[in-house]
């Protein structure tokens, strides 16, 4: 069998573990660099005659090309092959990681992340089409738990890099190692990834005005999360830019959904979206990275400002979390198809709904042991969620439309992400002081979006007994 041709259940071995590594490496890549850059923002500010303000651009650069070009790539994918999306994109990534290594101005320091965005949307908008070909149907819960498990860690692992790699040499060489990388995997996707399978189904017909108006709604509705987090919400004046992106992104995805209802295959997944035990777990995911973020973005504060430990304390305590998710991850992709995945992911969101109620209630002071354990208890809730919820979004599609359920799970991530943003710099608005209430209170609140996570996971038992396979 050759290793380039899709099989109707999977890839032999060991083409499965080849492909699965090249798969692992450019979600590898693609996630660290969102955020590897975090840590060097005072440095590169400096370098090239940055303020602060203007410097978050080397990060919302690559954020927003990825966000408002995930379903259109995914459209392309499931038109011309998953295959060549992917290594389309991990080449522009690599090359893209030069031009940001070399750049000599803001201006082009920017434009070079922004490419190495689109590069990475390329990646990570066809990852799980991928793995849904790579993998037997017996097997694929541990694909996805695979997924899970680097997309938590590289995550994670984005400032811990950034801090060895900046007590050694300067920033510029923060994308150095994505040159050789990105081209070993470029050259080994060729292959070892397998073929879109032969379909009589129809392809994602889109227009240019299609593609603007997707990338204008979420372009918005970032900028505007983007906008409130900097100008620390509410409805004073400072903010109400942030409030009028946000209100002009949800206009323009108005019209953007009622141009895709109608369609057969349209460009936003609204014909995934009317199958009930998918539009459940989009809905579990969003929260769920509401969660996450809200947690993530709060955590730092609470350790450093409340609690007063030291930077690399608080780095370590927090490592609990990712060690966790480590550990649970493997396992949760073993119980899937033992147990429904609406019963494993509610499950998930009340441990970790559990574990960020225990931190929201932590005492101030409180011993090492005592913050590790409900760090613990938070990230391994989060792995029992993650990758039956991801299993569930991608095999509740048909197969012809694994490309747009891809794109779905990148973008129920990011707007998660982004909503919980808004929501913490909402809070911080409210509570502006410095005793530790806004940040308890975020992540009661990241507990509460966690247990409405859970009773949308749940009721995807009942769901999916009332409508047939795909």
């Amino acid at each position: 069998m050759s290793a380039a041709a899709a099989v109707p259940d999977g890839l032999p071995q060991p083409v499965r573990s080849q492909a699965m590594r090249v798969i692992l490496l450019g979600l590898t890549l693609s996630v660290l660099d969102a955020s590897i850059v975090n840590l060097a923002l005072p440095d590169i500010a400096r370098e090239l005659g940055m303020n602060a303000a203007h410097s978050v651009w080397v990060v919302n650069a690559y954020q927003l090309a990825t966000l408002t070009t995930l379903l259109p790539l995914a459209a392309i994918g499931e038109r011309i092959g998953y295959r060549r999306v992917y290594r389309a994109g991990m080449l522009l990534f690599a090359f893209a990681s030069i031009a940001a290594m070399l750049a000599s101005s803001s201006t082009t320091l920017i434009g070079a992340r922004a490419l190495q965005g689109l590069g990475a949307s390329g990646v990570m908008a066809v990852n799980s089409a991928l793995v849904r070909l790579i993998y037997p149907a017996s097997r694929l819960g541990r694909g996805m738990a695979l997924n899970s498990l680097v997309v938590a860690t590289a995550a994670m692992a984005g400032p811990t890099v950034a801090a060895v790699v900046l007590s050694v040499a300067s920033w510029p060489w923060l994308f150095a190692l994505n040159l050789p990388l990105g081209v070993f995997a470029w050259q080994r996707a060729g292959k070892v990834l397998p073929r879109n399978p032969p379909s009589d189904s129809p392809a994602v017909r889109f227009s240019l005005l299609d593609v603007l108006l997707n990338a204008a709604m979420f372009g918005l509705l970032f900028l505007g999360g983007s906008e409130l987090t900097q100008r620390g919400g509410g409805m004073h004046a400072a903010a109400l830019p942030g409030w009028w992106l946000l209100a002009a992104g949800l206009a323009v995805g108005a019209v953007h959904l009622g141009r895709q209802w109608g369609r057969a295959v349209p460009l936003f997944p609204v014909d995934l979206l009317r199958i009930p035990v998918f539009a459940l777990s989009m809905g579990s995911s969003i929260g769920a990275f509401c969660a996450q973020m809200l947690s993530f973005l709060s955590l730092p504060f609470l350790l450093l400002t409340v609690h007063g430990h030291s930077h690399l304390q608080a780095g370590l305590l927090i490592t609990a979390w990712p060690l966790a998710s480590a550990c649970v991850a493997p396992i949760a992709g073993r119980l899937i198809g033992r147990y429904h995945d609406g019963l494993l992911g509610g499950l998930g969101m009340v441990v970790f709904a559990c574990g960020l109620a225990a931190l929201s209630l932590m005492p101030v002071h409180a011993a090492n042991w005592d913050i590790v354990w409900r760090m613990a208890l938070a990230g391994g809730g989060f792995a029992l969620f993650q990758s039956p919820n991801n299993h569930t979004i991608v095999t509740s599609a048909p197969l012809h439309r694994s490309g747009g359920a891809s794109g779905m799970l990148g973008t129920a991530r990011l707007t998660g992400q982004t909503l919980g943003a808004v929501v913490l710099a909402a809070l911080f608005a409210l509570y502006p002081g410095t005793d530790g209430s806004a940040e308890s209170l975020a992540l009661m609140v990241a507990a509460g979006c966690a247990l409405c996570a859970a009773v949308s996971s749940s009721f995807r038992i009942k769901a999916a007994r009332q409508e047939p396979a795909p």
